[in-house]
């Protein structure tokens, strides 16, 4: 990695209003870095990351890059400077092909009047040979969301960038996926190509980066090589105050009460002979490679999809399901991964998200919504979960990433839950929010409701969890509780290691 700074900022600030997004930040990009940027959700990095792509204007400062003052008026003019941007949220076109998407751009700036299908598909290929092997030809929509994060990404490697700004790659990614990701972009950096990366997973900074800037409350607080500075640092930094405890106190021992007792489930293709309890009191995570048939179990004991067979008990009574309704009526809720697409109505009030689940509740007798009853009922369960808003009728698109998924909870506690499934609770949610949430999912077990978490992460799974199921290819491959459960041990139940450690 060179010294040579290729990008600065000096002094630069934006407004919203009365909200200071950005105040006077100063920020240098060398060639050939991987430089990460942390920050609570609403510390500023998007900002900061959309005016150096052009899609905000800055209300003062200074960019300079290459050593000349410039002015990056649009997204167009930022690809032009050699700037990529993959943002979070895809922006793929669903209905057109894989090649299609990836070489949109300069399809846009083509003069020729006939598309080249097979040439843009054999271009395709070339790209997604260091990346997947994903077929270019499939319509965008037909792909999961992580091969479509991949497209994403292909997307920019095509514009010949020579600063590529990544925010959150890896949130859809597989493990590895993400490997692979992280390989690409140390390849790009040693070509000389500066990478921004955006990221709330420490433990992908520590490993993957030259050097770290953490933003709070839009300020720039320190840049640090990573070398020399530790993650309670980073975090400390972020949060404006010292977070020693990331995962609150475990049960001593929970109640031999059993909640959910789950026999013989399964579902013909994804998953089959899943049996498990869950105790009152405590919480029990779910852990397992993507595809593993997770989530698939969850949602089959909700009836979300599948055909499936089997028990399932809840307090002792034996149910009998018919769709995810009446999963509701009898206590028993799910939280999607996907919050913005299913968690959330984005772009309704925060008081009737709240209240979705359970319309009745806030319904007059001839079925119209009693506004005081919804808001009432929403700041009751915002003040539980310490939601953080301005009105409750501001849309939910509003809020930080952390106060979504509080706002998605609240949702679920509308209905006085028995037991709630949480798939991916902290995904996308800054390390602050992340000790919220685990605190809430704590509290809620000590009070009674049957807590169960699917995740990604081994460290929030062994940190919040007393004990962990491990699936592997639709079955329950073992458990793990007090000092068995590491990362090491759930590894192993989830991919079948060898004594050489490698895959069987």
């Amino acid at each position: 990695m060179q010294d040579d700074v290729i990008l600065r900022i000096s002094n630069l600030s934006k407004s919203f209003g009365p909200v200071k997004a950005l105040r006077g930040i100063d920020f240098e990009l060398r060639k050939g870095e991987i430089h990460a940027i942390a920050g609570e959700n609403g510390a500023g990095k998007s900002t900061l990351m959309n005016v150096i792509d052009g899609i905000l204007q800055p209300d003062n400062g200074e960019i300079v890059l290459d050593g000349d003052p410039v002015k990056i008026s649009s997204p167009t003019m930022a690809q032009q400077l050699g700037i990529g941007f993959v943002h979070q949220e895809i922006a793929l076109c669903p209905d057109v092909s894989v090649a299609e998407n990836i070489f949109m751009a300069k399809t846009n700036v083509s003069r020729s009047w006939l598309m080249d299908y097979r040439k843009l598909e054999r271009d395709a290929v070339d790209v997604f040979r260091q990346l997947s092997d994903i077929d270019p030809s499939v319509l965008v929509k037909h792909l999961s969301i992580s091969n479509q994060q991949l497209v994403e990404i292909a997307k920019a490697l095509t514009l010949e960038c020579r600063i590529l700004i990544l925010d959150e790659p890896t949130a859809a990614l597989t493990e590895a996926e993400a490997q692979t990701l992280f390989g690409i972009m140390r390849k790009l950096a040693d070509q000389g190509i500066s990478i921004i990366y955006i990221s709330h997973r420490l433990v992908e900074i520590f490993d993957n980066c030259d050097r770290v800037s953490v933003f709070r409350d839009g300020q720039h607080i320190v840049t640090q090589n990573v070398a020399e500075i530790q993650p309670s640092d980073v975090v400390n930094a972020m949060v404006g105050r010292v977070l020693d405890n990331l995962y609150p106190q475990k049960q001593e021992a929970p109640s031999d009460e059993v909640i959910l007792d789950v026999r013989n489930l399964t579902e013909a293709t994804r998953f089959r002979d899943v049996s498990f309890t869950l105790n009152k009191g405590e919480i029990l995570g779910v852990a397992g490679l993507i595809g593993a048939g997770r989530s698939e179990i969850v949602k089959g004991i909700c009836q979300l999809e599948g055909d499936v067979t089997g028990e399932v008990w809840l307090n002792g009574e034996k149910l009998k399901l018919r769709n995810y309704q009446d999963s509701i009526s009898h206590g028993m809720v799910y939280l999607s991964e996907d919050r913005k697409g299913v968690g959330v109505f984005l772009d309704l009030p925060i008081a009737a998200n709240i209240s979705a689940l359970n319309l009745e509740h806030v319904a007059n007798g001839i079925g119209l919504i009693q506004s005081g009853t919804e808001e009432a009922q929403a700041k009751a369960l915002g003040h539980k979960l310490n939601l953080k808003c301005g009105s409750l009728s501001d849309p939910v698109s509003s809020l930080s990433g952390g106060n979504q998924q509080k706002v998605a909870l609240a949702k679920m506690l509308s209905v006085n839950p028995r037991l709630i499934f949480f798939d991916e609770p902290t995904r996308g949610v800054d390390v602050g929010a992340k000790s919220e949430i685990h605190r809430i999912l704590r509290e809620l077990a000590t009070e009674g409701v049957g807590i169960v978490v699917i995740s990604s992460e081994l460290p929030e799974l062994i940190g919040v969890c007393d004990r962990v199921l491990v699936v592997r290819e639709g079955r329950i491959s073992g458990q793990v509780t007090g000092d068995e459960m590491t990362e090491v041990n759930i590894m192993h139940l989830a991919s079948v290691m060898d004594a050489q450690g490698s895959v069987a």
